[in-house]
């Protein structure tokens, strides 16, 4: 009857061990989501404000070359009539007048250029917003597999690498810790720094992380390979 009770006592202490586990995994992951939503959404700002201010750049001086075309057409109508009056009598003011047409077709087709290069702006805002959308919803499914399937940690160690702690791999002890070591390059290539325990695929996988970008894909590989070599270890 001691035995039994003991049993009841060991399992409530280690479903509550787990139930504190979870937690603290979930407050950890909400804040470091927190952080990189922050920093993306003031990256994104700055983007979005440097874009905004060349496009009012761009718009003012369509404005200023809109007013000059108006100013030249109101002298082209002043001078023709001139020419109307004094027809033979001043034959460089139709030079001057040819001279001012030809003007006025530059300014028209740089007006063109303009347009389309603020057409371009637009459609690169559209599309970095969409971009965006896309990180933001890829960081949330990341987040729920990290949670509620992989058993996984992350830590920011020193020299700005990241530490992927996988746990419940081992059963007979959950929470011995299979662990590696990435950072990013300055070109924004994933590198695996270390790797504990070793794994033989490890430079399969990182080769293809580096192909596809898919972090959420090569977590979940890492790990299988982690129970993989876990297996191998108990047969042996």
């Amino acid at each position: 009857m001691a035995s039994i009770k003991d049993l009841d006592v060991g399992e409530k202490f280690s479903s509550k061990l787990e139930e504190i586990r979870t937690k603290l995994l979930s407050q950890a992951m909400g804040e470091m989501l927190n952080e990189a939503t922050v920093e993306f959404c003031q990256a994104h700002k700055q983007y979005m404000k440097s874009v905004l201010d060349t496009c009012s750049k761009k718009c003012w001086d369509d404005e200023t070359m809109f007013e000059t075309i108006q100013v030249y057409t109101e002298e082209l109508k002043r001078q023709n009539s001139v020419m109307r009056e004094r027809s033979g009598e001043r034959p460089e003011i139709l030079g001057s007048i040819q001279d001012k047409e030809s003007h006025k077709e530059l300014l028209i087709q740089k007006i063109e250029q303009l347009k389309q290069e603020q057409a371009k702006n637009r459609e690169l805002i559209h599309s970095q917003n969409k971009a965006n959308k896309d990180r933001l919803k890829n960081l949330n499914k990341i987040k729920e597999i990290f949670q509620e399937r992989l058993s996984l940690e992350i830590r920011k160690i020193q020299g700005e690498k990241l530490q992927f702690i996988f746990r419940n791999i081992n059963h007979k002890n959950p929470q011995s810790a299979y662990t590696f070591l990435l950072r990013i390059t300055e070109d924004g290539v994933y590198q695996i720094v270390s790797c504990d325990p070793p794994l033989a695929q490890m430079d399969h996988l990182e080769r293809r992380l580096q192909e596809t970008n898919n972090l959420s894909a090569f977590l979940s590989n890492v790990r299988k390979e982690f129970v993989a070599l876990n297996n191998i270890t108990k047969t042996a």
